[in-house]
């Protein structure tokens, strides 16, 4: 396959200094700089649920142990999921939403910059919010799903489920900010002869993420506010049913939102690892099409499986027939892309780099979580085996041994796009193979405690029940976890600073994001390519020639080309700082909520009158 006539140069210039220091990242609205800035803060609350799940591993390693508290037990095995799913795994595929999309599809930036950079501050404040109680022993202590009635004012009397209440609410706003944005661009932005059926994988996967979020959060946000007015205002949604409350409505809300989430939170690993294994397999990825209606499918049918997590409640032989077939019919689908994958690597020149190494086990381990998903689908199956260890081996082989690996992949794949420098691969692989035993290791044994009957949410255990082994196992896998990622946060900071220089194009990849500098400067494309294949790069006969030349030209600002590009503005941090400290008011003063009122206005009020960018000429 031919590679373009006009690679880029090896590394883009750094930032000058008037685009340096503290306050251009406070105003930043680059999509890459926002990016980044996803990128250290999702790695930070990784590590935070990490450590929260570390102590409640070192808790259950034997039996009759008190290391911790049972309330304190209850706040970390709360925060772990919390935090994994809302703090880590969610904005950590928002990195490459940010970074990759506009790249992918031949844009300047996102619809809109602003909006964007508002997404974050108010993830990053909402994420502070929902994690500094720990500190202070007063964190959600209800689970990461929150059944009601147990936490509604009269059952969880503390400001411990108001943090999380409050904090999922904050959250929610950033996840919305941002779907919209990306739709509106990935609508709007494509470059021309970018069609749909055009477009690189994990910006399809991306697409149908947007959209699941768009239908799914205001389910989420509802249950939220129901629960919110019950706790602080004495309304009665979930608790009393002689007065008309509905005990089931909770979980009805949460996982009409909880299932869609799953995918929310696989499917963008999914698009990564669909562009990992084409490019180290040098083959086009196999079977595009049926991958983009797999994706497609995976999302309508997403929505039609939520009560699979409610078969024990007693629902009735209908509602359990229903929703059991919808949840064998949906792993189709998926299966779909597991046999693509394979296909894409079958009998292609492969190179067995960190990246591909973590997309080859993400095809693996997530194959394990979905066959053992599937023995779920049958409701006397899983009467068995809900609320048990299995449960718990099952999801953190879908989400671990899914989305985490294949954002692994994405990190070690795009790291010289972003930083301009190869990530050291031995050390890379170190953390693969950590990484990889420490995960199987500790999940695995699960199966065996949950088939033996162990519960999950049990703060300790009496020995002589069968689950010593397999609970000291789980217990010494989870240790080396923290080993693999010491050796990451190593290899991350030592390679951006000295690592290889990348060049344009290191990987040999066929996708647009590698025919400009790395890192790419900021306007990204001098003269917007025009789009006639989906590998461009691939086909040398079809790149737009001229294009490729212009943007192969390093040293040249925006000004220079005449290329107008967003103002920076400090604007949206201070309506998301101002939205929080106005959710505050809601559990310590109530004056907070008129003067965080107040600043999100002014600022709000600022920000939509003042101009965007300078006036074209």
């Amino acid at each position: 396959m031919a590679s373009t006539a006009y690679p880029a140069p090896a590394h883009a210039p750094a930032y000058s200094a008037e685009q340096s220091g503290l306050w251009a990242w406070l105003t930043t609205v680059d999509h890459k700089r926002i990016g980044i800035l996803y990128l250290y803060t999702a790695l930070s609350f990784f590590v935070i649920g990490g450590m929260e799940a570390v102590i409640i591993r070192a808790q259950l390693g034997a039996p009759n142990q008190h290391l911790v508290s049972a309330e304190f037990y209850n706040q970390l095995f709360t925060m772990h999921g919390t935090t994994m799913i809302f703090l880590a795994i969610m904005p950590l595929s928002a990195v490459f939403f940010n970074f990759i999309i506009p790249l992918q599809i031949g844009a300047r930036d996102v619809a809109f910059p602003r909006l964007n950079a508002f997404s974050y501050w108010v993830y990053l404040f909402g994420g502070i919010f929902i994690t500094v109680p720990i500190l202070f022993a007063v964190a959600p202590n209800g689970g990461w799903f929150g059944y009601a009635p147990l936490t509604i004012r009269q059952y969880s009397p503390g400001v411990n489920i108001d943090f999380w209440v409050i904090g999922l609410q904050i959250l929610g706003i950033s996840s919305l900010a941002a779907a919209f944005n990306f739709l509106t661009t990935i609508i709007n932005l494509r470059a021309p002869g970018m069609t749909f059926m055009r477009m690189p994988m994990f910006t399809w996967m991306a697409f149908i993420v947007q959209i699941l979020l768009v239908l799914a959060f205001p389910v989420i946000t509802i249950a939220l506010v129901f629960l919110l007015f019950d706790r602080f205002f004495g309304t009665n949604f979930y608790n009393t049913v002689s007065a008309g409350a509905d005990p089931l409505l909770w979980q009805h809300l949460f996982w009409i939102f909880g299932h869609p989430e799953v995918y929310i939170l696989v499917l963008p690993a999914f698009g990564l690892v669909s562009e990992v294994l084409p490019t180290y397999s040098k083959k086009p990825l196999f079977g595009y099409p049926v991958m983009v209606y797999s994706g497609i499918l995976i999302a309508a049918l997403g929505f039609g499986v939520w009560a699979h997590h409610m078969f024990a409640v007693g629902m009735g032989p209908i509602a359990d027939t229903f929703f059991g077939l919808t949840t064998m019919l949906i792993a189709i689908p998926t299966g779909v892309k597991i046999f693509n994958w394979i296909a894409t690597m079958a009998q292609g020149a492969i190179r067995y780099t960190t990246a591909m190494l973590f997309g080859i086990s993400l095809v693996a381990l997530f194959t394990i979580g979905g066959i053992s998903g599937i023995m779920h689908a049958s409701p006397p199956a899983d009467l068995q085996q809900t609320d048990t260890y299995f449960i718990v081996a099952h999801f953190h082989y879908v989400l671990f041994g899914g989305s985490i690996m294949g954002i692994f992949a994405g990190i070690y794949h795009y790291f010289p796009k972003i930083q301009g420098r190869l990530m050291d691969e031995k050390l890379g692989k170190i953390h693969f193979w950590l990484t990889f035993i420490a995960m199987n290791l500790t999940f695995f044994p699960m199966h065996f405690a949950g088939m033996l009957g162990m519960p999950r949410r049990v703060y300790t255990y009496d020995t002589g029940q069968g689950w010593d082994l397999f609970n000291a196992m789980s217990t010494a896998g989870a240790m080396i976890f923290p080993i693999a990622t010491l050796i990451f946060i190593y290899n991350f900071f030592k390679s951006r600073k000295s690592g290889e220089i990348a060049g344009s194009n290191p990987w040999g990849a066929g996708t647009l994001e590698w025919s400009i500098p790395s890192p790419p400067p900021e306007y990204n494309f001098a003269k917007i390519p025009t789009v006639t294949s989906r590998y461009p790069l691939w086909e040398g006969k079809e790149v737009d020639h001229e294009s490729a030349r212009i943007n192969s030209q390093e040293g040249k600002t925006a000004a220079d080309l005449g290329i107008v590009m967003p103002y920076n503005t400090i604007k949206p941090l201070f309506v998301a700082l101002g939205l929080v400290i106005m959710f505050c008011g809601l559990i310590s003063s109530r004056a907070l909520i008129g003067i965080g009122a107040a600043m999100m206005v002014l600022s709000l009020y600022s920000w939509l009158l003042s101009p965007l960018e300078p006036e074209h000429h």
